[in-house]
């Protein structure tokens, strides 16, 4: 008895087990046929690529599905309805990510890249993206994402572009970005940053690094030099101190340098004119004194070059004029007395210029000869008006009382700009 009992049991347990592995399969074909349903809907009222389905046991589409989820529960705005179709395990179908085969298996899918730009999306960024490890490409412009990032974004070691301008970002500067080994386009500009610069930054290696429009404050440090990039754009932030003269050592790299109002003081260095590659170079809206280097005069590959609104005094030196690429010379609102050769006549060269609020005799729109005469009469010493250690970029050796003031009128808004 007790024999059949077990017997019994035994076989009732398996049709118990074959009768639920039916229900089973059947709750998922239904799951799948609503699921398919939901993205025909989906695809006849919204646009979104196609891409590779997920193939069957793929352990990292499988983290990619609970990150995603995770991250669409906590977006509370989505008027463009990026994320409508974010259902279903079948993430590559996602719109906004892009599916790719990874790098150590190409036989293997995995989720290379996630492009949000320009969605209005509300909400913040959860622990969970941190299980998106094979992404190389995150793209989040011109949203409303808050808050600050998640430390597990450090588990991204194949990231290579992170673009997270014009939202709302808070907090320091998020130290979690420089743990990325493979992070070569930077870009948080237009959001709520604030604080110091940290020193680490200055020892990585990036294409690109757009800091623009945050709270920024402290000073960058002398090893300013050892960062490597071709495009530097720290513009409207509160940095203070000079430029220091280890800038030299970007020479190799960099072609843009845009520093726009930063409260940038002291004369500029000579050996801003070693930047042979430089192509852009804008330190308008500052508080910078003394001539413009003859050695810019060796730039041979620049194109913009804008001094305006600053403190400076002397000649626009002719070498400066004559370079062969310069599109656009901006030095309006300084104190220069005197323009050498071409510089009288810029427009010969096809050069577009603006030359006006300065202190030149025969031209029109210039200062009154009492604001220059009370600027020019007390010349800057730049060899005297050094950059000291302390204070990152430097602080003048000289008391600030002894250079000119002025009032600076509001700097431009640099709006991003994205292909």
């Amino acid at each position: 008895m007790g024999l059949l009992s077990s017997s019994y049991s035994s076989s009732f347990t398996t049709f118990a087990l074959f009768l639920f592995l039916v229900q089973l399969s059947c709750f998922f074909n239904n799951l799948n046929a609503k699921h398919s349903v939901a993205n025909s809907h989906n695809r006849r009222g919204h646009h979104h690529h196609h891409n590779t389905q997920n193939p069957p046991l793929n352990p990292r589409l499988d983290r990619a599905f609970l990150a995603l989820q995770a991250w669409k529960s906590v977006i509370y705005s989505d008027p463009k309805n990026f994320t409508a179709n974010w259902v279903g395990p079948r993430v590559c179908n996602y719109t906004g990510v892009y599916c790719a085969p990874s790098q150590d298996d190409p036989k293997v899918t995995v989720v290379a890249g996630i492009d949000l730009n320009h969605g209005d999306i509300a909400g913040f960024l959860p622990a969970e993206l941190g299980l998106l490890s094979d992404l190389a490409l995150l793209h989040l412009n011109s949203n409303r994402f808050c808050g600050i990032l998640p430390r597990t974004l450090s588990n991204l070691s194949l990231l290579h572009e992170l673009d997270l301008s014009n939202n709302r970002f808070v907090g320091p500067f998020p130290t979690v970005v420089l743990s990325l080994p493979s992070l070569r386009y930077l870009d948080i500009r237009f959001n709520e940053f604030e604080g110091s610069l940290p020193v680490d930054l200055f020892n990585k290696t990036f294409d690109a690094i757009f800091l623009n429009n945050n709270r920024l404050s402290s000073s960058i440090p002398r090893s300013f030099g050892r960062i490597s990039a071709s495009v530097l754009v720290f513009a409207n932030n509160r940095f203070g101190g000079c430029l220091p003269e280890s800038i030299v050592n970007l020479a190799e790299t960099l072609e843009e340098l845009v520093m726009i109002n930063t409260s940038l003081q002291g004369c500029l260095p000579q050996q801003v004119g070693f930047l042979y590659k430089l192509r852009v170079f804008d330190v308008s809206f500052n508080k910078i004194v003394g001539p413009i280097p003859y050695s810019l005069a060796g730039l041979s590959h620049l194109e913009q070059l804008n001094l305006a609104h600053n403190m400076m005094t002397g000649i626009v030196p002719m070498g400066v004029c004559e370079l062969p690429n310069l599109a656009n010379f901006t030095f309006s609102y300084n104190f220069f007395c005197e323009e050498e050769g071409i510089c009288r006549n810029l427009t010969s060269k096809r050069t577009v210029f603006d030359d006006r609020r300065n202190c030149l005799p025969e031209k029109p729109l210039q200062r009154s000869k009492k604001e220059c005469n009370a600027v020019n009469q007390n010349p800057v010493d730049c060899i005297k008006l050094c950059c000291t250690t302390e204070g990152g970029f430097g602080n003048n050796a000289t008391s600030s009382s002894s250079m000119p003031t002025m009032p600076i009128s509001a700097p431009p808004f640099i709006a991003p700009s994205h292909p």
